[in-house]
């Protein structure tokens, strides 16, 4: 046992366009850090907050009731922890409120490093509730959507009526994901807010079938049942409008190849699944259309099979 410890949790794609609050995916390429050690305190702390620059982070809190990583630490520590208390830092990678999944990164690199910590360590599938509680704070609500791909890697379907057990689903052969970050931010819960409180049983049938739909597709390399099924009929038509890129990034990601290109949970970023040879095609499609119209920007491209989160040191 050590006492202190380093672990990363990557970003992740929500709803993964089909799937609201249900549907995830891990992404390689970003995402957060939290070390851990054990302390003489009755509690958990942050001790600081720094972004990707080293420098401490100007919006995030130290304060332990108000961060995810903590309150996420906090929970696993108090129904499993021994003596003492946790201290931790946090090194954001993720930006904030971008659509990747940055309160849920924190809050799974922080349960991941603290189970580590632990005189007796849990195994994974048992950490998925300690590090919602994170989550809940940032959301309101249980939504595994971000948490579940940034702590088992891949994709996930967690369904919160099936909570705590998730569902590992297999990924298609030869397919990439690309993300692109325009230097914009949506807020969640304002987004929430833009939804209906109530849609047709058409709607709801539509976005059933596909899901289903893509469920299969993934797992039967029907790449093209993915570009049929890859389509959000009920969300996306209320929350695009808040990202003023939508449009032209999308139709420059399918004139470029992809599959299928909608809003990474509620935005503002934007993933497109393509086939391996198109990613960075793709990419940079998307790149160009983003800044085309003034907005600056970065993308990432990953495997569908992203890993999970780990312990570095």
């Amino acid at each position: 046992m050590s006492d202190s410890v380093t672990a990363f949790a990557p970003a992740s794609i929500g709803n993964v366009g089909v799937g609201f609050d249900m549907l995830g995916l891990a992404l390689s390429g970003a995402g957060d850090r939290v070390s851990a050690r054990r302390t003489d305190s009755d509690s958990v702390t942050v001790a600081e907050v720094r972004g990707l620059d080293g420098e401490i982070h100007p919006y995030l809190s130290t304060n332990a009731k108000e961060n995810t990583a903590s309150i996420a630490a906090q929970a696993l520590w108090d129904a499993h922890g021994g003596e003492g208390g946790i201290e931790l830092k946090v090194y954001k990678g993720v930006p904030l409120q971008s659509g990747m999944g940055s309160s849920a990164a924190s809050a799974v690199a922080a349960t991941v490093a603290v189970n580590a910590l632990l005189d007796s360590p849990l195994a994974l599938e048992e950490l998925l509730l300690f590090a919602l509680e994170g989550e809940k704070y940032a959301s309101g609500g249980m939504h595994t959507d971000n948490v579940a791909p940034s702590l088992f890697g891949g994709l996930i379907l967690s369904p919160e009526v099936l909570l705590p057990e998730i569902i590992r689903l297999p990924t298609p052969k030869g397919v990439s994901v690309v993300l692109l970050h325009p230097d914009l931010q949506v807020n969640t819960a304002h987004a929430r807010r833009l939804l209906p409180k109530s849609i047709s049983m058409k709607l709801w049938l539509d976005q059933q079938g596909l899901l289903a739909g893509f469920i299969h597709a993934c797992a039967s390399d029907d790449i093209e049942l993915i570009g049929k099924t890859l389509r959000d009929v009920v969300i996306e038509p209320h929350r695009k409008g808040n990202v003023v890129c939508f449009e032209e990034v999308v139709t420059a990601a399918y004139k470029a190849g992809a599959l299928g290109s909608t809003l990474a949970g509620s935005g503002p970023s934007i993933f497109a699944l393509c086939k391996d040879n198109d990613a960075r095609n793709v990419a940079s499609a998307m790149e160009q259309a983003c800044r085309g119209v003034g907005i600056g920007c970065q993308s990432w491209v990953s495997a569908m099979t992203a890993p999970g989160a780990r312990i570095e040191d």
